[in-house]
């Protein structure tokens, strides 16, 4: 908004007397122009305090909106043994070492609790052959699990993986799960970002994520660090780091060597890079995929090199129905 204001000049007659004019200057204002100039003034208050406002919200937006996301490659930290046969859906860091993790395909769905240094199954929550398990995530004692194609999800105790309840969804299909330990956040293979109240489990708000204008489809296994939430895009080696506030996404992760590697190590029957666990007191980022023998702590570096337009949609981005669900 601009605004502008006239300043009109009295041209006075130069003949006139410098009595003539201290004569003018001293009269008094009439009433009906001094309510005129003090509403006047109050209306350029006014005028000032909304440009103020609109600008600064203007700013915001085109700030934020400004900002080029952050692309990461990794550096390996640490590897530890992962159960090959575990087609991952979720994966949790609690405490101690220990991980919780729920692996999907009918008929092989578990949830489990697994030791991190030697990826041993310390105890373990089969599924009904009927369900297919998809994302975890863990708030106090309670771990939340949802299902593929059900809208159904369950509660176990984490101490022994015993169901508490089950539960219907709100979200049009479970895939991921992820919390700061008050909001769930939830993805169901589109581009939502959903938040949802673990006490109601309803669905409170939600987001579509984007990038660069594009929506971000296939949104899978969800994990909340840092103040962001990270999101596995199914099939492809990219994490999104994106803001719960406004879907945005801030960053991307690529991860292709980690696939690469173990399909050049013989490891030809791996599935899609899936599972994201952080351990908030070491600040230890963990990654693995479906059927990988292989879970990495990964270290972030940005990459300083600029990429040629479109190179990170290509990778990172995948229409809905480019593919069906695996």
């Amino acid at each position: 908004m601009a605004s502008s204001s006239q300043s009109h000049r009295k041209r006075l007659n130069k003949r006139s007397s410098s009595n003539s004019y201290s004569s003018m200057a001293s009269r008094p204002t009439p009433p009906n122009y001094r309510k005129i100039s003090l509403t006047f003034s109050v209306f350029l208050i006014f005028c000032v305090v909304l440009t103020l406002g609109i600008s600064s919200n203007m700013w915001n937006k085109l700030n934020s909106s400004s900002v080029s996301p952050t692309i990461y490659s990794i550096e390996v930290v640490n590897e530890f043994p992962h159960d090959p046969q575990a087609f991952t859906q979720g994966l949790v860091y609690a405490e101690n070492d220990t991980l919780f993790e729920s692996t999907g395909l009918k008929g092989r769905s578990t949830v489990r609790n697994v030791a991190l240094q030697n990826g041993k199954v310390e105890v373990i929550q089969r599924m009904d052959d009927s369900y297919f398990g998809e994302g975890l995530t863990l708030i106090d004692r309670r771990l939340f699990q949802v299902t593929w194609l059900t809208k159904t999800g369950f509660i176990y105790d984490r101490y022994n993986l015993s169901k508490f309840k089950k539960f219907t969804h709100k979200m049009k299909d479970g895939w991921g799960l992820a919390t700061d330990g008050k909001v769930m956040f939830g993805s169901d293979g589109t581009s939502i970002l959903y938040k949802i109240d673990p006490q109601t489990l309803k669905v409170t708000d939600k987001q579509i994520v984007k990038f660069n204008g594009y929506e971000v489809h296939n949104l899978n296994e969800l994990e909340f660090i840092k103040g962001e939430v990270w999101a596995n895009v199914w099939m492809t080696d990219c994490i999104a780091r994106i803001s719960h506030e406004d879907g945005s996404v801030l960053g991307w992760i690529l991860l292709p060597t980690l696939r690469e590697g173990l399909l050049r190590k013989g490891y030809t029957g791996i599935d899609v890079l899936n599972g994201i666990a952080w351990d908030s007191v070491k600040d230890r980022i963990f990654v693995t995929g479906k059927l990988w023998p292989t879970l990495y702590e990964i270290k972030l570096h940005p990459v300083k090199k600029k990429y040629k337009p479109r190179v990170i949609e290509q990778l990172c981005l995948r229409a809905s129905h480019d593919f069906g669900r695996a």
